[in-house]
């Protein structure tokens, strides 16, 4: 069986579209992904606000669109999801997705939205590790879902809870409803259930990570950003998430995650059984990434997922409580990390990296691609849902 291949280039702000281009090209995208199929865009917004390191940047959103379409991939849908703490609409405005969907013609769809999507029972095939027990009623994901190839876009950061996250972490927002922080006693297995989930239901899964500039730190908000210059893709979620971990600085197979996902036979999360193509020694790195704790580990969370009040997440999550929770990490978060701190952070990197003045230039300027030439792109046509919405 030959070892799945993860490409990692390093980047730059002037060539980044062609950049992905050849980074898509290197993994084999056009070798996982079915033509005749829609192909979801999942973008990764873990802060509505544009903190480095946190978000799926703009250029690579436009790289990915572009990158497809040129392989034939041009049925092409984004599909965004809202979490507790985080406002989709506001997002996509703040990280200037919106001047890129509409330059290339893409169909937002929401999977809160009752009118884009259904919420339908599913009986995985895989064995569940955790997600039945958590949701004894049934598992639910979107029906619009099924038979369409998906493409996550993550960033390379660290996590709170999973250390590291990346592709597999982005399937936890699309096919997980709001009551997907129910889930984070058993995060790791979670995870894994969810990408036995995808395998089922996706025609083709495939992975581009941005870590032109990478989250250190408690993330996925409250990071140090440190520009990196890579960007990463593969078809093996497992594989890519291996590869990521260890350029941050850890031991793959120590993060549960992977390594349940590993051993399930999901993908190959042992750096020795996958193939690095393109810059192989910046897949080589060490950025000596430490995840740390942020406040709501500090003032609760451990004692609440994990510690001995772990017993009273029912009372505290499944009843209006949890609107309390919810109120709190708004205003620690938008309220004072983002104006007394991280918006200060920001500000910083706009103006001191070449990253930041590239985001300022879709702020002003929009879409940084010319035209696909239509002759490049074959005719396929566009779904009657993607029509639609």
């Amino acid at each position: 069986m030959p070892k799945p291949k993860v490409a990692v280039l390093r980047v730059a702000p002037d060539t980044i579209l062609s950049d992905i281009d050849r980074l898509v090209d290197l993994a084999g995208v056009s070798d996982v992904l079915a033509r005749d199929k829609t192909t979801i865009l999942k973008d990764n917004i873990s802060w509505h606000f544009p903190f480095p390191a946190a978000n799926t940047t703009p250029w690579q959103l436009e790289g990915t669109i572009r990158a497809l379409a040129r392989r034939g991939f041009t049925d092409q849908v984004c599909v965004q999801n809202k979490t507790v703490v985080t406002n989709a609409f506001k997002g996509e405005d703040l990280n200037h997705y919106v001047p890129i969907f509409k330059r290339y013609d893409i169909p937002v769809l929401y999977n809160f939205k009752d009118q884009d999507m259904t919420w339908v029972r599913y009986e995985p095939k895989a064995r569940m590790r955790a997600l039945k027990r958590i949701f004894p009623d049934g598992i639910h994901i979107p029906d619009y879902f099924f038979g369409k190839n998906i493409v996550h876009l993550p960033t390379t950061k660290c996590h709170i809870y999973t250390t590291t996250t990346g592709a597999m972490k982005n399937a936890f927002g699309g096919l997980l409803n709001t009551r997907r922080h129910y889930t984070h006693s058993w995060i790791h297995e979670t995870l894994v259930d969810l990408l036995a989930i995808q395998k089922e239901i996706h025609s083709g899964l495939f992975a581009i990570m941005d870590g032109t500039t990478a989250g250190n730190g408690p993330g996925p908000r409250t990071m140090y950003p440190v520009v990196k210059n890579v960007m990463l893709a593969s078809a093996d979620q497992v594989a890519i998430d291996a590869v990521a971990a260890r350029m941050m600085g850890f031991e793959p197979m120590t993060l549960d995650y992977i390594r349940l996902a590993h051993e399930d036979g999901l993908g190959i999360g042992d750096p020795r059984g996958i193939d690095i193509v393109g810059d192989v020694d910046a897949a080589r790195e060490n950025w000596k990434f430490q995840v740390g704790k942020n406040l709501v580990r500090v003032v609760g969370g451990d004692l609440i997922w994990f510690g001995p009040l772990k017993q009273f997440q029912n009372l505290f999550f499944h009843t209006p409580l949890v609107h309390g929770f919810v109120a709190a990490s708004e205003v620690y978060h938008d309220l004072c990390r983002w104006p007394l701190v991280d918006r200060r952070v920001f500000e910083r990197w706009c103006e001191s990296t070449t990253w930041g003045q590239m985001f300022l230039r879709y702020a002003q300027m929009g879409p940084q691609g010319t035209s696909i030439a239509p002759e490049t792109i074959p005719t396929i046509p566009v779904s009657p849902a993607a029509r639609i919405h």
